[in-house]
């Protein structure tokens, strides 16, 4: 019998992925969030393309270093060890799914452009949330490789209304608007940290490429380019379409608004415009969900392969996904969106946001702190100079990660923490089965032997 060939995610769905899951949900939303704070904002996203691109290059070295599935958590257990790679693991996949939740709500948002009755009518936002959930589930479980397509084709839909608003759009800036530079009532210094941390989850994801590294073709080339191209080319398009929306929306009605660059593309195009950019957010909040949930699957296999996650994450489809991950990852998503039902959805969005960058954020810290204990004991592999710069680099980027946790504010940091807490009981039960199992079969082939 022919083994079956193992798929295979090139350089461009690899760089899709990782633009894919970053340019989604946060770049159609976060301009409304960001509008409390004014202009300052659009400083804070440059603070943030810096940070982000300091994070980009820890992966990407530490993906050529290491190249296993598993992304943070493969770095993390091997620099620290079992527990805090379990730690990790486990702070990673509740970013991936409580993410998710918030690209929910932001698909809602713009799909609400063609269906008004989804931004007021509680209940019919959430049976339509829950229902694009569990299709881009099932897309998921027929195969990695099919995810990888749509991932693909997406993020080439989404990135021309983006381009194309963030580049006509400074033909019709009005100056008086970006004037309103710190409405925030807080100093320059901390509303700045506290944009920064909302503006951070447009970044969330450029780990993406390191996660599903045993599907990737050529990994140790593959992931490490297409980090630093995906995070390079969503700053670039990030900073340009902020500006440009706070110069077209005054502030405060860009605050209220649940589809800021539709609204933006009305001014500059009329009717047309504002329907194309709808149509646009719709298809890139899609794909963005699509690829974060073929992570949300892959973290709990990777580290049910090391024995550190109950053994049904471990089972696989014949497409190759693990599909215990995608459907207990679907089931906790749709828990938090009825607990938020509630809200509206700018408010229920800026929640989820900032847990989810919490959760992605205690990764990415220490990810980077792995990176110096991995480069401390692999030394000898490097010149002195590549050794200092890569350093530098870890240093940077982890600051930059701790700084953006204390921007999270106490309420998040404190919900964050009870969510990492929740996670030692579980790793607890694991280690205390897995003893009970090699104890019973002790047991089992001494009375054999007897």
């Amino acid at each position: 019998m022919t083994p079956q060939k193992k798929p295979q995610l090139g350089i461009w769905i690899l760089t899709a992925l990782v633009a894919g899951n970053m340019i989604g949900s946060g770049v159609f939303l976060l301009p409304s969030a960001l509008a409390k704070f004014g202009s300052i904002g659009i400083v804070a996203w440059i603070l943030t393309s810096v940070g982000a691109l300091f994070l980009a290059l820890v992966f990407a070295k530490l993906s050529r270093m290491i190249p296993k599935v598993g992304g943070p958590y493969a770095y993390c257990r091997e620099g620290f060890g079992e527990f805090v790679g379990f730690l990790i693991a486990y702070n990673y996949w509740i970013a991936l799914w409580v993410g998710n939740a918030a690209i929910i709500v932001a698909f809602i948002g713009y799909l609400s452009v063609f269906w008004p009755g989804l931004a007021s009518n509680h209940e019919l936002s959430f049976v339509v949330s829950v229902a694009v959930l569990w299709l881009v589930t099932a897309i998921n479980i027929v195969g990695v490789r099919q995810a990888g397509i749509v991932q693909l084709v997406t993020t080439i839909l989404k990135i021309i209304p983006l381009v194309l608003v963030a580049i006509v759009g400074l033909f019709y800036i009005q100056p008086h608007d970006l004037a309103v530079f710190n409405i925030s009532g807080k100093s320059t210094l901390s509303a700045i940290t506290a944009a920064a941390s909302i503006t951070l989850w447009s970044f969330i994801g450029l780990e993406s490429a390191t996660v599903p590294a045993d599907s990737a073709a050529d990994p140790s080339r593959t992931i490490s380019k297409a980090t630093i191209i995906g995070t390079v080319l969503a700053a670039l398009i990030y900073i340009l379409g902020t500006a440009a929306i706070m110069g077209v929306i005054p502030m405060k009605e860009l605050a209220n608004s649940t589809a800021p660059y539709a609204e933006a593309a009305g001014i500059m195009f009329g009717a047309w415009g504002y329907w194309l950019i709808g149509a646009g957010a719709v298809i890139a909040t899609f794909g963005a969900l699509n690829g974060w949930t073929l992570l949300a699957g892959q973290i709990p296999f990777a580290a049910a392969k090391d024995g550190l996650f109950p053994v049904a994450f471990k089972v696989k489809t014949r497409g190759g996904s693990p599909v215990y991950g995608l459907v207990v990852s679907a089931i906790l998503i749709t828990i938090l969106l009825l607990l938020t039902l509630n809200q509206s959805l700018v408010q229920q969005f800026t929640f989820i946001i900032l847990l989810a960058t919490l959760s992605s954020l205690v990764p990415y810290f220490f990810s980077a702190m792995a990176e110096l204990m991995l480069l401390y004991k692999r030394r000898e592999e490097f010149s002195k100079k590549r050794l200092n710069i890569s350093i530098f680099i870890s240093i940077v980027a982890g600051a930059y990660a701790f700084w953006m946790i204390y921007g999270a504010g106490r309420d998040i940091v404190y919900s964050g923490m009870l969510l990492m807490l929740s996670g030692v009981p579980v790793y607890v039960w694991v280690k205390w089965r897995d003893f009970s199992r090699t104890e019973a079969e002790k047991l089992v082939t001494q009375a054999l032997d007897d």
